[in-house]
C-alpha cells in the first residue's frame, strides 16, 4: 500500500486548467438553449407614479385623503377641538379602509387581466 507522494509546492501535471470564468455584471447571463426577453425601458419614478396611478386612481386618492385627515385632524386635536378631532380620527379610519379596499381590487383586476 505505497502511495506516491510529491514534495511540497511541486504540482502534479493534470489535465489543461479550463480558463477562469470572468463574469460580466453589466450584460445578462449566456446560458445555452435560453434567449432572454429584451429589457423594458427603464422608468423614473415620475413616470412609473404616472403609470400606475392611470392603473388604479383610487389608491393615491386614499392616501391624500388619509393624510388630509390625520393632519387637520391632529391640528384640531392641538387647537382642543376633541369632537372635530375624534370626528376626523374616524374620518382618516374610513380613509384607509378605502385604501387598502382600492389596492385589494387593484391587484385583482391586475391579476385577472389577460396578459398582452
Amino acid at each position: 500500500m505505497a502511495t506516491a507522494m510529491t514534495p511540497v509546492g511541486q504540482d502534479q501535471p493534470t489535465k489543461a486548467d479550463p480558463p477562469p470564468v470572468v463574469f460580466d455584471l453589466s450584460q445578462p447571463p449566456v446560458i445555452e438553449g435560453f434567449t432572454p426577453l429584451p429589457r423594458a425601458k427603464e422608468e423614473n419614478f415620475k413616470d412609473k407614479f404616472i403609470r400606475k396611478t392611470k392603473e388604479n386612481p383610487f389608491v393615491p386618492i386614499g392616501c391624500l385623503g388619509t393624510a388630509g385627515a390625520l393632519i387637520y385632524g391632529l391640528s384640531a386635536f392641538r387647537r382642543g377641538k376633541t369632537r372635530q378631532s375624534q370626528l376626523l380620527m374616524r374620518a382618516r379610519i374610513f380613509a384607509q379602509g378605502f385604501t387598502v379596499v382600492a389596492i385589494i381590487v387593484g391587484v385583482a383586476t391586475t391579476a385577472l387581466k389577460p396578459k398582452q
